[in-house]
Parts: structure tokens; C-alpha cells; sequence
């Protein structure tokens, strides 16, 4: 995707312009991500929210809905507790996707558990919808 020697800049355009492609590409019905965790680093948390502000802008030009899920959320819809572990919830993207091996980096299972959770919530309303 990007460098880390790059300009914050150059990073956030070519985030932008991939991200749009994508959405142009695959047309999702909806857009899930992770409400903002702050960490110890503001440099980190500075730059997770500069990039998930480039995705949401992304997705509200294309008029893709946006849900955002807290990362707890997230956690428990993947592995039935909100305060699991990083290797817990690689586990659970792994077994419950039943792929060969577990999501590497870790960003990646988390954007898999996010998306996890979404279609999760998805189908429990839409269940709860039918019973009404």
C-alpha cells in the first residue's frame, strides 16, 4: 500500500484513490469499520484516524452506508468476548473463514473481524426484523 517514508500526504491520496477503487470495483452494499481505539502513541492514533477519515470519506462520496462497530464489539461478535486477545481473535477470522492459515499482519484479521461482525449484525437484525 504505502511506505512509512513517505509524506503523510502522498500516503493518505494513494489511500484515498484505493479505496475508491475498490468501492468502484466490488460495489459493497455497505462499509464496516472499527471505531477509532486510542492508543499510547497520538502519532499512532493520529494516523489510524487520518486513514479511517480517508476511508469514510471514500465511502460517503460513493454513497456506500458506513457502520462503524466499537473495537469490544467487534471482539465479542468474533469470539465471544470483548476483551480478547490479538492471537484470539486471528484464531477465530481463521476458523471461522476456515482458512489455512491465520491472517497475517494483524490488521488484516482485524479488518476480517470487523467485516465479521458486520454480517453478523446484518443477519441478527434482519432475523429480529422477520420476528416482528
Amino acid at each position: 500500500w504505502t511506505e512509512a517514508a513517505w509524506p503523510l500526504t502522498r500516503r493518505l491520496q494513494v489511500i484515498y484513490r484505493e479505496i475508491t477503487r475498490i468501492i468502484q470495483e466490488f460495489k459493497p452494499d455497505a462499509v464496516a469499520v472499527e471505531e477509532l481505539f486510542f492508543s499510547r502513541s497520538v502519532q499512532t492514533t493520529a494516523a489510524v484516524g487520518y486513514s479511517r477519515g480517508i476511508a469514510l470519506l471514500a465511502a460517503t462520496e460513493a454513497k456506500c452506508p458506513v457502520f462503524e462497530y466499537p473495537p469490544a464489539v467487534v471482539k465479542r461478535a468474533v469470539t465471544g468476548q470483548g476483551r480478547a486477545t490479538k492471537e484470539q481473535v486471528q484464531y477465530m477470522v481463521q476458523h471461522l473463514l476456515k482458512l489455512k492459515t491465520p491472517p497475517a499482519p494483524d490488521d488484516v484479521a482485524d479488518a476480517l473481524a470487523v467485516a465479521i461482525c458486520h454480517l453478523h449484525t446484518a443477519l441478527t437484525e434482519k432475523a429480529q426484523v422477520a420476528k416482528d
